[in-house]
């Protein structure tokens, strides 16, 4: 099974995201400490405590406090996070992510962020189960409300958003004390 690090290093919640990784297999990186943003990634933490420390995720954190979801993220969960890097967010639109950061953006925000989090715990042998069991894809309800839809192309696992929008995840089960964590280089957008 390939892991964790194939693609290089980025988490939560990557820098330049140029490879993927497969996700098959058991135990998933759970004895070891995966790199993400140049950080260990320790399964003993949660996904808030993991996710600061990783400079690719220096965005995605701002975000998470600035619509007051932090509180949720260190909770019991279990959470699957899809996590986008610093570079996935930089490549929206110019202005996008300042704009989103405003506090009468909250809400919007929120949804946004929540979008990429799947309440349970799904990690890669449990999504590539899914995928092979919906013949292909697999549809994923967010905590937004939202769906995406996993699929493999090659040995990557593909999550399309509701616009049509594509990810690739570019590091695979970076376990958490609530959850597991698997890095996209790009930022998922709800309908």
């Amino acid at each position: 099974m390939k892991k964790l690090m194939i693609a290089v290093g980025v988490s939560i919640l990557l820098g330049a995201c140029a490879g993927g990784t497969a996700m098959g297999g058991s135990g998933g990186g759970m004895s070891s400490n995966p790199m993400v943003g140049g950080a260990p990634m320790y399964p003993t933490k949660d996904i808030v405590d993991n996710a600061v420390n990783s400079k690719d995720h220096t965005t995605l954190v701002a975000a998470v406090k600035a619509a007051d979801l932090v509180g949720t993220l260190k909770s019991p969960g279990p959470f699957t996070v899809f996590a986008p890097t610093n570079a996935a967010f930089a490549a929206l639109p110019a202005g996008t992510v300042d704009t989103l950061l405003k506090p009468e953006n909250k809400p919007t925000l929120s949804k946004v962020l929540t979008y990429h989090v799947v309440p349970g715990r799904m990690d890669g042998p449990a999504l590539m189960s899914a995928i092979n069991a919906g013949g292909g894809k697999a549809t994923l309800k967010t905590a937004s409300g939202g769906t995406l839809t996993a699929t493999m192309s090659g040995s990557n696992v593909m999550v399309t958003d509701a616009k049509g929008g594509t990810a690739m995840v570019t590091i695979a089960n970076v376990y958490q004390s609530n959850g597991v964590i698997h890095v996209v280089n790009k930022v998922l957008l709800p309908g």
